[in-house]
């Protein structure tokens, strides 16, 4: 059995520099590619209208777009080179991090936690991008993509101080090259659109992108980072999971087009992909992710997916969901749909799927050990660098402070 431990280098089971451009056909000239239109299909959820969807990989487990004449061929050949080994690795990683997302929620509703933000039924949609992303890449995020910081080698532990409230995030950013979670809904896509117009100044060939959900899509700053990275052709890809709620708002409340559409508005593409289906999402987020490099701007990705669970842990969605909802989606389970794959293509036997339940169970051990033995935070830090200088009424408050912790001590007789 392997331990499991997200903190060395992100494994390259699908996307690293080398995995990268696995099977991928390059424009080499620069010159532009023309994305070709997709089967129109209905969406499912809610009361969709007729939308087009990248799709390689059915509910049912079925392989399609390999034909060159399918409406799925340019994005296909992103990934016609990928190997058995590579596809155990985004199931591999889609299941370790339901495991850790899992032992997640557990731990909150034993106290150990004061939130969080699960993201179940969205593994393909983060595994799959996250994979698709150079290690010289950078990743702006918001607080649900755990997935993504697997993929690019964050422990899994340190996403769960900031949750339990001890620190501010946990991790260096430039490390891994993996931003800290941005709280402040859909800001992050302006500080991801500043930086890959940073980027370009120096001449780098990386590229960046920015993850936000179907609710921040309604935000301002989100359009203005459209706005200000078509301007500049700045190499970001955005890429939204469409959920189908943000928080309890329904997409029919926030929109009346479907949102990869709005990238039209602004003059880049955009692309509406199958958000449960992990080949799909690594096809199509490498796509984005090379003409940003290659300097033909920004595109917007929208992963039509669904969130299983609660917005977070103090959110109760059965007071504005209906269960048959969440049966019709439970159904197209991204890792349910890429096992039954692995299996009808015989890439994973019995004796793998063995191991990586004996994984998956010594990885919750391990964060339940570590997040109960992380030491309580400095409960006088809250008061520092607030001014460059110092400031009297700060002095004061911490002095009142200090001495409400104190009648505590008190009270105790300590």
């Amino acid at each position: 059995m392997t331990e499991s431990t997200a903190a060395r280098k992100p494994r390259r089971s699908a996307g690293s520099k080398a995995a990268g451009t696995t099977g991928t056909k390059a424009d080499t000239t620069g010159a532009k590619r023309t994305t070709r239109t997709t089967r129109t299909t209905r969406t499912s959820g809610n009361k969709g209208p007729e939308t087009e969807l990248v799709q390689l990989l059915t509910p049912e487990g079925e392989r399609v777009g390999t034909a060159k004449n399918s409406p799925y061929a340019e994005y296909a050949s992103f990934v016609d080179g990928i190997t058995p080994d590579e596809l155990r690795g985004l199931y591999r990683d889609m299941v370790l991090t339901r495991r850790f997302d899992a032992e997640a929620t557990a731990l909150q509703r034993q106290g150990e936690l004061g939130l969080w933000a699960s993201l179940l039924g969205q593994e393909a949609a983060q595994i799959g991008s996250g994979r698709a992303t150079r290690e010289d890449d950078y990743v702006f995020p918001t607080y649900r993509e755990h997935g993504v910081a697997w993929c690019r080698g964050v422990d899994p532990t340190n996403l769960l101080g900031m949750f339990r409230g001890v620190n501010n995030g946990g991790w260096d950013p430039n490390s891994n090259n993996f931003h800290l979670y941005t709280i402040v809904i859909g800001s992050q896509a302006l500080h991801a659109t500043g930086y890959a117009m940073g980027i370009t100044k120096d001449g780098a060939d990386s590229a960046v992108i920015a993850y936000f959900g179907d609710g921040a899509s309604s935000q301002g700053d989100v359009s203005e980072a459209f706005n200000f990275a078509a301007v500049y052709n700045a190499p970001v890809v955005f890429f939204c999971q469409n959920n189908q709620w943000a928080i309890s708002e329904s997409n029919e409340k926030q929109t009346r087009v479907p949102l990869y559409q709005r990238a039209q508005g602004f003059g880049f593409p955009g692309v509406r992909v199958d958000g449960n289906d992990a080949l799909a999402v690594l096809a199509v987020t490498r796509w984005a992710l090379e003409r940003a490099r290659r300097g033909e701007g920004p595109a917007l990705i929208e992963a039509y997916t669904y969130r299983m669970g609660a917005h977070t842990t103090s959110d109760d969605p059965s007071r504005y969901r209906h269960d048959d909802e969440r049966a019709a989606w439970e159904a197209k389970d991204p890792i349910l749909r890429l096992r039954r794959f692995l299996e009808a293509a015989n890439h994973a036997d019995e004796a793998f799927f063995g191991e990586l339940e004996s994984e998956s169970e010594a990885l919750g051990k391990r964060v339940r050990e570590v997040v109960r033995a992380m030491p309580d935070p400095d409960r006088f830090a809250i008061f520092e660098n607030v001014y460059a200088d110092g400031h009297a009424l700060v002095d004061e408050e911490r002095a009142q402070f200090a001495a409400y912790q104190a009648s505590f001590a008190e009270a105790e007789g300590v």
